[in-house]
């Protein structure tokens, strides 16, 4: 393997999410192609072992007809392979063991463990049994087993004696077989996916015995199976530094990314807050190298925005002696959160006139067809309108049910709460019951408050005003009582100003970070392929 190219573009293919899994994926795709250690022409060809096992397949009463054609088929399929290797089915190699299937009252809570899948992964939850079977059905540490249902794949068992569970085989290699156990281990991990996807059935995928022994297997000199499993123990151990590695690193980026949101949500001073926003700023293209860094960045633009500190704000501004006399802050008890001292508490029964969208009822709508917006028209902060419906509104229906630029859609069920504010892009549209429309006072920018609601959503506060159990509503009730920060007119204009900027900035980071990654994942591709041909 070209260690040295990989090795010099490892600083940049490192930040591939998958990188260390594809790079444990080479190394077996080499292992098994006889290109990861060189061969030694002082090596006994496989093909040597293979005729022994021929011959103690004879021995053992097989048809020697049958056996000379699994030997002729064999060698002819390693045209690909070095010289010395063979390719021989499993069944030539190992026995494939089948488990046993228990019933309910055989499974204790004592007596022998009984190996299932599902301890293959965790020591909890072991069954057991007091049947006294065949030797064949139990396994012991270090034997290979293989799970061919629901967990596909080889394991070398390090636990204690146990019966294993009919979702699993135990292979026990011939005693003629020049075979390393740990190199057959290591080609079925290789092999896994593709034993996997020649199984059958649709929600949990299961593999025949019968399809398991005609497996071939690349069989190199018994010598070059002991290197490469040493070559790969190497390898792999390389691997679990860098793994340990990438997760220290983004450990750390995680620790500063929330050192950093922790800053922001949480400074009092005006001085200071404009200090860790700088640094944020600054350091972004540390603090973000996943999408969730960015969504969380969102989230803490938003946070900032509701709570007034995201701008400055002006004590000479106050909200309008209107809107001050329609709030009935003895509603509000207690306040969900601090707020600053120009800003109050509002309900949006207190300022806001609401109502739902038309049933659609095609059996007893009447009237002439007309487009409305469904639930999945309402996307956050925009509207699809690709795909609107239609539906029959009385011309005395139309005024009621119309949409005025500034106007808020949230949906009702679904997800619930998401929204956007219309703009007038589309004329002689209505809307659905599935769909509250939200009409404010004046002195209320409905942009500031999609910001509130989309906030409330993400800190999970909005699902407060929700029912149901499983299916969640929000309904007219509940979101009528939904209570909002509300600031001076001049002051939401500010915030929403400010965060259309940072959010435009967001999206132009998730770009960013979208084309890295997909280039990152390019060279990666172009590395491996490369330190591949480098090998041949």
């Amino acid at each position: 393997m070209n260690a040295e190219l990989l090795l010099a573009h490892y600083d940049r293919i490192s930040d591939a999410s998958d990188a260390v899994a594809r790079l444990r994926k080479f190394i077996l795709d080499l292992a098994v192609r006889g290109k990861l250690v060189e061969q030694d022409s002082k090596d006994q060809a496989a093909s040597h072992s293979l005729e022994r096992i021929v011959a103690a397949k004879i021995k053992n009463g097989r048809s020697e007809k049958r056996k000379k054609a699994a030997l002729s088929f064999a060698l002819e399929s390693n045209l690909d392979l070095p010289t010395s290797w063979v390719s021989v089915q499993l069944a030539d190699l190992v026995t494939v063991l089948n488990g046993r299937a228990y019933s309910q009252n055989e499974l204790l809570n004592s007596g022998t463990p009984v190996l299932r899948v599902g301890n293959l992964f965790t020591s909890k939850h072991w069954y057991y049994s007091n049947l006294q079977l065949d030797s064949d059905k139990y396994c012991g540490e270090g034997d290979l087993i293989f799970a061919w249902s629901a967990s596909f794949g080889p394991f070398i068992w390090q636990g204690p004696k146990a019966i294993f569970h009919y979702h699993i085989w135990k292979l026990a290699l011939h005693s003629e077989s020049d075979l390393d156990k740990l190199y057959l281990y290591h080609f079925l991990s290789q092999q896994t996916q593709v034993i996997k996807d020649s199984g059958h059935g649709i929600s949990m995928v299961h593999m025949t015995k019968e399809n398991m022994e005609k497996l071939q297997v690349p069989l190199p000199p018994l010598a070059e199976q002991h290197r490469i499993v040493a070559k790969i123990d190497e390898l792999m151990a390389l691997c679990d530094r860098l793994e340990a590695s990438r997760r220290e690193q983004e450990s750390r980026r995680d620790q500063l990314t929330a050192s950093a949101h922790h800053h922001l949500s949480n400074g009092e001073d005006a001085e200071e807050l404009r200090t860790h926003a700088q640094f944020f700023i600054d350091h972004l293209s540390r603090l973000t190298k996943r999408p969730d860094q960015i969504k969380q960045l969102r989230q803490t633009i938003l946070n900032l925005a509701v709570h007034g500190k995201l701008v400055p704000i002006s004590p000479l501004e106050s909200l309008s002696p209107l809107l001050v006399k329609r709030i009935n802050q003895s509603e509000i008890n207690p306040a969900p959160f601090t707020i600053p001292a120009t800003w109050m508490w509002a309900k949006v029964n207190h300022i806001a006139d609401t109502r739902l969208g038309k049933m659609l009822d095609k059996a007893k709508n009447i009237g002439n067809p007309h487009r409305y917006l469904r639930n999945i028209n309402v996307r956050w902060f925009d509207f699809d309108l690709s795909d609107l419906y239609e539906m029959r509104f009385r011309d005395d229906e139309l005024e009621e049910y119309s949409l005025r630029s500034g106007d808020v859609l949230i949906c009702e069920g679904g997800e619930p709460g998401r929204a956007a504010v219309w703009d007038s892009r589309e004329k002689n549209v209505y809307f659905q019951k599935a769909i509250h429309r939200v009409r404010f006072s004046k002195g209320v920018n409905p942009y500031f408050f999609l910001n509130t609601l989309r906030e409330s959503v993400d800190s999970g506060r909005l699902s407060d005003y929700f029912t149901g159990v499983g299916i969640k509503h929000f309904t007219g009730r509940g979101l009528s009582s939904f209570s909002f920060p509300l600031p001076p007119l001049a002051e939401q204009q500010r915030i929403v100003a400010k965060v259309d900027e940072l959010m435009a900035f967001c999206d132009k980071l998730e770009a960013s970070l979208s084309t890295a990654q997909t280039e990152t994942s390019r060279l990666l591709e172009s590395v491996l392929h490369h330190a591949l041909e480098a090998s041949a």
